[in-house]
């Protein structure tokens, strides 16, 4: 990844290292961690941040005396359990500069590039757009994680085999993977609306309102999702619960029906010489006759109870 550095005009112009020393404008730096770590007296921040990428774990900023210095975690949304995307990042009132050893913050920026031409530029609509184009697209995803979670409480109202649980626990954990994302991006824009250092114009601050107010819309989304998850893992044990239920009262049924023949069968099998019917030649067939009445009598008594 090469170094690269725009000024905030109409639209992100990639200029010099020296045009941003002009301070013509309002500035975006692209730096690695061994850049920034030879680099970084030329932007004047007043701050000693070192940096290890693999030390980054969420998404924060902190506000310094001269400068607001602050990290990224960007879920990837097409792997969710994957590997997150890291990002640092420092700015002040003259501009931002990201450190990032991979490629997510340039393809962020190019991203912005292609798609926005300011008529007001400014670092503060800049960074709002970054953080728009991190959350773009994620309603839609949201939209068929809902499908998905659709179709599945129909498949399991149905009765289709499946491992519905296995898939409800995927969707859940990727819905608590991006609840928490949602929520320190909502910390990181109020962080920024509070403007302690007083970088931003006050009347550029309803950025990230609009943006915080976006966050919370999306944490109320993931919130509905999660609690979606979780009735159809109720849904589901029920519907377990209820076949289990069924099968023991067939068994207990057909237990039922057989413990009188059970009995006749026990009486007729002892070995006594005076047995009823025992010497008759219809002794056998009233015996088989009476142990179909007591099946029949058996399974209409349990069909008018609605137990069969």
């Amino acid at each position: 990844m090469r170094t690269t550095y725009y000024l905030i005009k109409k639209t992100l112009e990639e200029c010099s290292a020296e045009d941003i020393r002009r301070g013509e404008a309002q500035y975006v730096a692209v730096l690695t961690t061994a850049e920034w770590a030879t680099e970084r007296e030329r932007f004047e921040l007043g701050i000693d941040l070192d940096l290890d990428p693999a030390e980054i774990h969420n998404t924060k900023v902190e506000v310094n005396y001269d400068s607001l210095t602050g990290t990224f975690s960007i879920p990837d949304r097409t792997d969710l359990g994957g590997e997150n995307r890291k990002i640092a990042f420092a700015l002040d009132e003259k501009g931002i500069i990201f450190i990032d050893d991979s490629d997510a913050a340039s393809s962020i920026i190019e991203a912005i590039r292609r798609s926005k031409l300011w008529r007001l530029p400014c670092l503060e609509r800049f960074i709002y757009d970054f953080l728009e184009q991190i959350i773009h697209g994620d309603l839609r995803l949201m939209e068929r994680y809902e499908d998905r979670l659709d179709a599945m409480e129909k498949g399991i109202l149905a009765g289709e085999g499946g491992e519905y649980l296995k898939q409800i626990n995927d969707v859940r954990g990727d819905i608590r993977e991006l609840r928490v994302h949602y929520e320190q991006l909502s910390d990181l824009g109020q962080e920024l609306e509070e403007n302690e250092n007083e970088f931003f114009k006050e009347e550029n601050l309803r950025y990230f309102h609009m943006f915080t107010n976006r966050m919370a819309r999306l944490i109320d989304v993931a919130t509905s999702l999660r609690d979606y998850t979780m009735q159809l893992s109720d849904l589901y044990q029920s519907q377990i619960d209820l076949k289990q239920n069924r099968i023991m009262t067939l068994l207990t049924v057909v237990t039922a029906i057989f413990m009188p023949l059970t009995l006749i069968v026990g009486w007729y099998g002892m070995n006594f010489r005076y047995m009823p019917e025992l010497d008759k030649p219809w002794g056998y067939p009233a015996v088989i006759a009476l142990s179909v009445v007591v099946a029949v009598v058996c399974i209409v008594f349990f069909k008018k109870k609605k137990w069969l």
